[in-house]
Parts: structure tokens; C-alpha cells; sequence
């Protein structure tokens, strides 16, 4: 079992004929279960052609309709990116997993609200992960996304995080002692996403086949704080927490756009101390994941 996406997972790619797109759907597809799970690219363009192999579609729908795909990962430039991502929700997929960074978040306003409206109106709900972020991995099985697939080991110890490097970190610190992960999860930096936090961790809560759960932050938001509270009344697992920019000053933006500190409750402080009342193991040191991890295992 994993959360999300299995072997199984059919995939299209839209921007697949892009640098970005074509380079990481090739790693993609060379990993594990990948060359079965890619089924089909999006480009109007292109319609017709192949790429690795992979049909192009001209349209979401007619790709998902031809192939059985449910899922989507997009590699569009920021100026399209919101548009690819309703065009997605608006055929019905599953999960879409948008890696672009930078879209402006007036566009991201714009389709959250429609996507709010669509399943108001009793409409399908399409989970959508990121953008900006770095995909998500089940071991062994599928990657959909940027992450380095050689760091990562079949097992049962869940990771999310809102950091792509950290989220790599943690995998490969776990990989290093013989911790294999079930399902590792990038959520992204944006402060207009999709799946948070707590989406996440009900997700790993419910999931059989994971023990334990790393769960990495950043300054910003109240995010971590609400998935710390809903844990404290409802996780069944240990956590390993650690949030980033314990050195941040108040009022500067910090790398990703959703990190900026307004001082208070979305400090990396702030966040840790209601994550240790909430039952949390956690770290102020990035290196200590792994090991931390590891003791709550025994």
C-alpha cells in the first residue's frame, strides 16, 4: 500500500515535449514500474506524435479518455501553469502534481476558486498537489516529479514536506540506516496549494502499510500548527517534526513565497513548540531526522 499513487497509477505529462517536461518524464519513466505508469504527453501542437514512446494528446481529456489515465503532472511555464492545471481538474483526473514554480498567485486564487465551485456544484474533487513543489514518490513502484529516485528504499515510514531539498534529505537520511519509506510526499512552498499538511498525514494515518511519519516545515502559515493539532487528537503514529528557519527574521521573504514570517505563531519556534505539545518528536538539527526517527521505531 502506499498513499495517493501505486505501480498501477496511469500518468500523463503536460509541457512533455518541454526541456523540463522531456527531461524528468525520461527519469520517470526509466524508474521502476515507470515505463507502464507514463501513458501520455499533452501538446496541441503535437497531437499525433510520440515522445519516448508516449503518445501526444491534444487535450487532457482526449488523453485520459484514450488512455485510462487518472493522474497528471505538469511541467507548464508559470504563465500557463494555472490554466493546465484546470484543464486537468476540468477532465476529471484523480491527482494532478504540478511542479512549476513561480505561477502568480492571483492565477492559483483563480483556480482554487473554480475548483472549489466545481465540487460545490457536486462536481468530482481533483486532489492537487503543489504547484512548486517536487512531486511525490511510492519506492520501488512510481515517481511522478523531480525527486532523485535512487535515494529512496521500499519500506513503511511515510515523509511530507513542504521543502524539496529537505524532503530529500530526510529520505536519503532514512535510506542511510535502513529505513525504507512508504510514500513520500512534496507538498510545496506556495502559499496558494493544494493538499496540506494535515491532508497528508490523514492520509498516512490511514494507511496500513505506514508506521511512522516525518513531517517537515517551514516558516509561514499556520499549516503545520492545524496538522500538529489534528494529530494530537487523531494520529496513531509516532512523528519525527522539524520545521525550517529557525534563523529567519520577521518581516523577510525566505526562498519559497509562502515563507514569510509575520511574526508570532508562523515562526519555525512557534511551530515546534505546538508540535512538542501536540506529541511530536522534534528537531531543531535537519541532520538528527533520520536517527530521531529510527528510536521511535524500537
Amino acid at each position: 500500500m502506499s498513499i495517493y499513487i501505486n505501480k498501477n497509477t496511469k500518468v500523463i505529462t503536460q509541457g512533455i515535449t518541454g526541456k523540463t517536461g522531456q527531461f524528468h518524464t525520461e527519469k520517470c519513466i526509466e524508474y521502476a514500474n515507470g515505463k507502464h505508469c507514463f501513458v501520455a504527453g499533452v501538446n496541441p501542437k503535437k497531437a499525433g506524435e510520440k515522445i519516448f514512446d508516449v503518445p501526444i494528446f491534444a487535450t487532457v481529456k482526449d488523453a485520459a479518455k484514450q488512455t485510462g489515465a487518472t493522474c497528471s503532472v505538469i511541467y507548464v511555464p508559470p504563465a500557463g501553469a494555472a490554466a493546465a492545471i484546470w484543464e486537468a481538474v476540468d477532465a476529471d483526473l484523480d491527482f494532478v502534481i504540478c511542479i512549476t514554480e513561480g505561477i502568480p498567485i492571483k492565477d492559483m486564487l483563480e483556480v482554487r476558486n473554480k475548483m472549489k465551485t466545481k465540487e460545490a456544484k457536486g462536481g468530482k474533487k481533483t486532489l492537487l498537489l503543489g504547484p512548486n513543489c517536487p512531486g511525490i514518490i511510492t519506492p520501488d513502484e512510481i515517481k511522478i516529479g523531480i525527486m532523485p529516485g535512487h535515494i529512496h528504499k521500499k519500506g513503511r515510514v511515510g515523509v511530507v514536506s513542504r521543502s524539496g531539498t529537505l524532503t530529500y534529505e530526510a529520505v536519503a537520511q532514512l535510506t542511510e540506516l535502513g529505513i525504507g519509506q512508504s510514500t513520500a510526499v512534496g507538498i510545496g512552498g506556495d502559499p496558494i496549494n493544494g493538499l496540506k499538511h494535515i491532508d497528508v498525514m490523514q492520509a498516512f494515518n490511514d494507511d496500513p502499510d505506514t508506521d511512522a511519519v516525518i513531517m517537515i516545515g517551514e516558516i509561514g502559515g499556520p499549516d503545520e500548527a492545524e496538522a500538529a493539532r489534528w494529530c494530537k487528537d487523531h494520529m496513531k503514529k509516532p512523528i519525527v517534526g522539524f520545521i525550517a528557519g529557525v534563523t529567519a527574521p520577521p518581516g523577510k521573504r525566505m526562498g519559497h513565497a509562502g515563507a514569510l514570517i509575520s511574526g508570532g505563531a508562523d515562526t519555525a519556534e512557534a511551530k515546534l513548540t505546538v508540535m512538542e505539545e501536540c506529541g511530536f518528536t522534534v528537531t531543531r538539527n535537519p541532520s538528527e531526522m533520520g536517527k530521531l526517527l529510527k528510536a521511535l521505531l524500537k
